[in-house]
């Protein structure tokens, strides 16, 4: 191998030992504390795609089973899917609660194990955008799509608040070279590049979901103990930069914080997309 490839091979990452990580950080803390409160993004979504009753419907990377369960109280057959068993449980307790009939199975999001055209929509919230191989989910989301059916996203954006999170967690920990980031699931023209030659139509709405917390301390120190990624940065960090890391978290919170009374309230751009297979 000559020089020139030998620094090519260096350069491309290790994406498997990348999800084998990323499997452990969703898996630590309780993502469901955080996952239950942004319910009415998958209610919305639902709505976005016109859901029918009896349609068949996939959750990839459905976490604790939002969009899941907005799909199964409109009547859908729906099948919940995520690599973390853990969060798959807590699904189907949520189901089960709420007297919703749905099928739990667990299933990487880039290997889904499903035939081809077998669903009518094929749905994600927050959750297919953190794949570390996207075109690999993607082009599993188009595959398992029925001709005319429709894949559904809530995507964080760029410049949104948790796009901004994620890039002061990334100052403090820089991101694997060589990878896209999530927040690319957020803009119109990486949904483009990797749906649009198999889309019939692409609509991509700007949303805001606000988080509403106690105070801003309140949000931090929860995400910290419960959500896998900001959980997982805080304990790779000396005391110092784990000082510097929450003031940074904290003046974004200020900066962007509606509230006036103390509490929390901070909206979040998310795009909202509904993608119609040919």
């Amino acid at each position: 191998m000559n020089i020139s490839a030998q620094a090519t091979a260096a350069a491309q990452p290790d994406l498997a030992a990348l999800k084998t990580k990323q499997q452990a950080a969703w898996s630590s803390g309780d993502y469901a504390v955080i996952g239950t409160t942004l319910q009415i993004v998958g209610e919305e979504l639902c709505e976005a795609l016109d859901l029918r009753s009896g349609q068949k419907v996939l959750d990839v990377a459905a976490g604790n089973g939002n969009v899941t369960l907005a799909a199964a109280r409109r009547w859908c057959d729906v099948v919940s899917t995520d690599y973390v068993p853990s969060l798959l449980e807590r699904g189907w307790l949520r189901a089960k609660a709420d007297g919703l009939s749905v099928a739990f199975k667990e299933a990487d999001a880039e290997a889904l194990p499903f035939d081809d055209l077998s669903f009518d929509a094929v749905v994600s919230t927050f959750g297919v955008m953190f794949t570390p191989n996207q075109g690999k989910a993607s082009a599993e989301l188009l595959r398992v799509c029925k001709s005319g059916g429709k894949i559904g996203l809530a995507n964080w954006t760029p410049d949104g608040f948790i796009g901004q999170l994620f890039k002061t967690l990334g100052k403090y920990l820089p991101p694997p070279v060589g990878v896209k980031s999530p927040a690319l699931w957020g803009t119109r023209a990486r949904l483009t590049e990797m749906f649009g030659s198999a889309a019939a139509s692409i609509a991509a709405e700007p949303r805001h979901f606000v988080f509403r917390y106690l105070s801003p301390e309140h949000f931090l120190d929860l995400f910290k103990t419960y959500y896998g990624p900001v959980l997982k940065a805080f304990a790779a960090l000396d005391t110092a930069k784990q000082k510097g890391l929450r003031d940074d978290v904290l003046a974004l919170i200020r900066r962007l914080n509606k509230a006036d009374d103390g509490t929390m309230v901070v909206p979040s751009e998310y795009l909202e997309v509904v993608i119609t297979k040919r």
